[in-house]
């Protein structure tokens, strides 16, 4: 293969280097395009061909259905790490020691609290926030009460920093949703793993022993390590942009929050309840609306099908699909909206329109569902998605700025007016 791409612009040609990942992936170098051809670049609207970076962290090949961090297959992963394993991997690099493995998670313990005056910043939002705009709020808000900056080459501030942000999300997590369902405001049990505190600081009554439920416990662990980093989406590279101005890691994490709440990303399993309900509200009849999303003509989007990346099966489905069929059973949960979300299911599993065009249920369909019967509201599914989209974004971070990464600063094709004279406003 050759080593270099030519491009011809009128007449004249540049040849330019190429980039081959250890994936066998083929970039071509554009870096000096703008110099070399005074003033040429290229337009990719949404960035979809685009490469921002070089990283080590994540592979994903959407034709094909894989998805690997740091080398391990997405499967095996799943299957026999903790979600702090996972986290562990990502960030430093590697799978932790049994000393390593240990030590972080006392370390996280250690940091699982949050300063007291932070109660007051959540009792100053309305019960109608959304939860989304909440966490992204206190996510910053963390800045003003650890206000050292991140020495990203020391391994000890940078350790530091990831505990302490690992530690405190999962309160301020539960915090948000305590607040909008009315509970006091309280701390987990350091006795307990971090998923499990998670669920009982989430879920403990004031009045009440709250019994830990293994499958729950299971399924959730799963979500969040299937969660955890995906490459380059938009929240991400939100995440990198910002970090690449040297804005703190609150800051830049606060950023990839908000860019996590839209629907097309992170709200995409909360925009399939709705769409769920919407049905249910309509009589629940599966066929019809398996109908409307075949017709060009009708506006209906049958959401949670199919997936932007993969054009095959979302391999993060494959796993979450047992996960989900646990809890439905465990629970014993008969509610019509997960009922219109099994007929959905088994119709496009077998219908030929949805199987030619492999529109199979993503892991957005099915977290949906399992967030549902885990008794998580609608409007916390996206924020339940950032606990685990978590370490992905630290260690985006810390890789972009190990890397000393320029400054995030895209061209445009300026297609406005041309030169025009000013016209004072009496003479308008």
């Amino acid at each position: 293969m050759a080593n270099t791409a030519t491009i011809e612009i009128d007449g004249k040609k540049y040849d330019f280097p190429l980039v081959k990942g250890t994936e066998n992936e083929i970039a071509i170098d554009i870096t000096k395009l703008r110099a070399a051809t005074e003033g040429v670049i290229t337009i990719d609207p949404g960035f979809k061909n685009t490469g921002s970076c070089e990283s080590a962290i994540t592979f994903l090949d959407g034709e094909k259905g894989i998805l690997r961090y740091r080398g391990y297959s997405i499967d095996e992963v799943a299957e026999n790490a903790d979600f702090l394993e996972v986290a562990y991997l990502l960030i430093f690099g590697e799978l932790p020691t049994k000393e390593q493995n240990d030590k972080f998670h006392e370390d996280i313990k250690a940091e699982s609290y949050v300063d007291e005056d932070v109660k007051k910043i959540i009792e100053a939002f309305p019960k109608s926030a959304h939860p989304m705009g909440i966490i992204s709020s206190l996510t910053s808000a963390l800045t003003a009460f650890n206000p050292s900056s991140v020495n990203v080459e020391s391994e000890e501030d940078m350790y530091k920093s990831v505990v302490r942000l690992l530690g405190k999300m999962p309160v301020l997590v539960a915090w948000t949703y305590r607040k909008k369902a009315g509970l006091p405001l309280d701390y987990g049990d350091n006795s307990l793993g971090y998923v499990e505190n998670i669920l009982k600081m989430m879920f403990k009554k004031p009045n009440g022993e709250y019994i830990q439920n293994k499958v729950l416990v299971d399924a959730l662990d799963k979500l969040l390590i299937l969660h955890a980093d995906h490459e380059q989406n938009c929240s991400t590279s939100t995440v990198r942009i910002v970090g690449s101005s040297h804005a703190g890691l609150f800051a830049s994490i606060s950023a990839g929050i908000s860019a996590l709440w839209g629907p097309l990303h992170g709200g995409a399993n909360q925009a399939v309840l709705e769409m769920l309900e919407a049905i249910q509200a309509d009589g629940g009849d599966t066929k019809k609306y398996m109908a409307k999303a075949k017709d060009k003509n009708d506006p209906f989007r049958l959401m949670g099908f199919g997936h932007r990346v993969y054009k095959n099966f979302d391999p993060r489905a494959r796993i979450i699909k047992k996960s989900a069929d646990d809890v439905l059973s465990q629970l014993g949960i008969k509610e019509p909206i997960l009922n219109i979300a099994e007929g959905l299911e088994q119709e496009a599993l077998k219908d030929q329109y949805f199987v030619d065009r492999k529109l199979y249920p993503n892991v957005d369909f099915y977290s949906g569902i399992i967030y549902r019967a885990m008794g998580i509201p609608t409007d916390m599914f996206t924020v339940m998605f950032a606990i685990g989209r978590l370490p992905g974004w630290i260690a985006q971070w810390r890789e972009m700025r190990l890397k000393k990464e320029p400054i995030g600063r895209p061209r445009q094709i300026y297609t406005g007016a041309t030169e025009r004279k000013f016209v004072p406003v009496d003479e308008r």
